[in-house]
């Protein structure tokens, strides 16, 4: 009897210890499929495409149990219709209007006094006529020149000869200011500088490069300087009055970035800072672009420059913007989109699994979307209506779908979350046809900044910091309002030293990107030619 009892309990402790390593054989199978699906998203991500478009899987599911497509059986042959490539025909006239707005020289082709006779009798040649041959594009390289300014000096030949004017009088002929006291730097040059910095991404080094091989050696620091003093002397004002107008609009989107700063207070030259990007939406009046550096990504930053907004705020699910007052938040379905894509698990060929909870959720969001570009064209009222009548099923599908989904798939447990987490937020839009589904606008104005981060890697303080953040706005809103951004740049250094804004700051209004004068002066169309050219 107690060797019976040994035995069982042998048996148990067998069991139990079997239970044991099917336990753990699972949890390591499940980190091998973990690790295997992020060394292959990390692998698509490098090298495959960036393209974040849902694509076609025969047999996949989508909304409301419907099929994309018919489940073929598999012993019939399967035809794919491929999509036909369209081109153009080219139209007579398209050669001539890709450079007409460019000045035309003329290169006459003529024969030389010896040339011109006759090699058969010997008499001399007259002109018939001629006729054009080809047109070549030239490109005539930049140069530097120096431009002394000499002031010439009048005095009043009656003046101080008689008693009625005893004295003599002395005029002296207007000097136009310079952008900076004291300095080579001229309203081009340094307009030039930042333009290739700020929109060319062409970092300091390489310009020291480039003008040393056109007889100028012009150092880094102090083109460095003059782009810092020159945008708190000159575009900080400008600035400040777009940041006034931002303030007014009734929605507005936002995102943020890192950027290194070598020498701030307290902190390790490798540490982050961050440059915000606050931005109009596509509904209010002209587009204005801000960026500001802060040396923490604390939500602080957000409450202290939005002070003052009461409208609806357009962002990812990052809780700093919670900080700010008197806004309604509405979250992005992009960023929600990318949870559920990356939930998508992938065969060994990097290729979407069909079937998957995350290509559901995928699915889900891509259907609000194609709601979206149907109603384009409507008014924000009519777009609002549809969204009412078509846009609350989708959601409450949605929604209700992620409440009883249960998986133990760690990334599709951290889009449900997501998406239930912040479901009120996601729900907004609702509240006004010109909120946007997306944060896009924002992520497309953060790019220039990952750009230039990418080439120059850092600033070296925070007041070239601080200038970055104000060059990038000025730049940025200036092409969203069709402006050339050198031209522009060079307009403001040129005008606005001269003007006597410190003592009216309603003449700033007047240096705007949207105001009359300067899209006369600096716009471009399409095809890059200047308004008064087009006109």
């Amino acid at each position: 009897m107690q060797y019976l009892d040994e035995k069982n309990q042998r048996i148990k402790e067998l069991e139990n210890e079997n239970r044991k390593l099917q336990e753990k054989v699972q949890s390591l199978e499940h980190n091998v499929e973990v690790l295997t699906q992020a060394v292959l998203y990390a692998a698509k991500q490098r090298f495959g495409a960036s393209s974040e478009k849902t694509p076609q899987v025969y047999g996949q599911c989508f909304l409301f149990g419907e099929l994309i497509d018919e489940i073929l059986d598999e012993d019939e042959n399967k035809v794919i219709n491929i999509k036909e490539h369209k081109r153009p025909v080219r139209k007579k006239g398209d050669r001539e209007n890709l450079i007409k707005s460019l000045p035309h020289e003329v290169v006459e082709c003529v024969l030389n006094d010896e040339e011109a006779v006759c090699k058969i009798c010997g008499s001399e040649l007259e002109i018939i006529g001629k006729k054009k041959v080809r047109s070549e594009m030239e490109y005539i390289p930049a140069k530097l020149i120096i431009k002394d300014y000499v002031q010439y000096v009048y005095k009043c030949i009656e003046c101080g000869k008689n008693d009625t004017n005893p004295y003599d009088s002395i005029y002296c002929a207007a000097a136009p200011a310079p952008v900076l006291t004291h300095s080579f730097a001229s309203p081009s040059i340094v307009a030039w500088v930042m333009y290739e910095k700020y929109v060319m991404s062409i970092p300091l080094y390489r310009q020291e490069k480039d003008f040393k091989r056109m007889g100028a050696e012009l150092k880094r620091d102090m083109m460095a300087n003059w782009m810092i003093r020159s945008s708190e002397y000159w575009l900080k004002p400008l600035y400040d009055e777009m940041h006034k107008q931002l303030l007014t609009c009734s929605i507005i989107m936002s995102d943020e970035t890192t950027w290194q700063v070598n020498h701030e207070n307290g902190k390790k030259a490798s540490s982050k800072s961050f440059i915000w990007v606050h931005r109009t939406g596509d509904y209010e009046g002209p587009p204005i672009i801000l960026y500001e550096y802060t040396s923490t990504r604390s939500g602080d930053h957000a409450k202290k420059f939005l002070e003052g907004f009461e409208g609806y705020h357009v962002s990812d699910a990052y809780a700093g913007y919670e900080k700010v007052e008197g806004i309604t938040r509405c979250l992005c379905f992009s960023h929600l989109r990318r949870y559920y894509l990356e939930a998508i698990p992938l065969d060994s060929r990097k290729k979407e699994i069909p079937g998957s909870g995350g290509a559901i959720g995928r699915a889900y969001c891509d259907k609000l979307f194609k709601l979206e570009r149907k109603w384009k064209e409507l008014s924000p009222e009519e777009r609002k209506k549809n969204r009412l009548i078509k846009s609350v099923p989708v959601l409450d599908a949605f929604f209700a779908w992620a409440e009883n989904t249960f998986t133990n798939q760690e990334n599709l447990k951290k889009a449900l979350k997501y998406t239930l987490n912040h479901k009120k937020y996601f729900t907004n839009f609702l509240l006004d046809g010109r909120i946007p589904l997306s944060n896009n606008l924002s992520e497309i104005a953060v790019k220039p900044v990952a750009i230039t981060r990418k080439n120059s890697l850092f600033s070296d303080s925070t007041a070239g910091a601080d200038a970055s953040a104000i060059i990038f706005s000025i730049v940025n809103t200036a092409a969203a309002n069709n402006l050339d951004a050198y031209k522009y740049l060079e307009y403001i250094f040129r005008n606005l030293p001269n003007s006597n804004f410190l003592l009216d700051f309603s003449v700033l209004k007047e240096y705007l990107p949207w105001a009359d004068k300067v899209q006369l002066e600096c716009r471009i169309n399409a095809k890059g030619e200047s308004s008064s050219e087009s006109a």
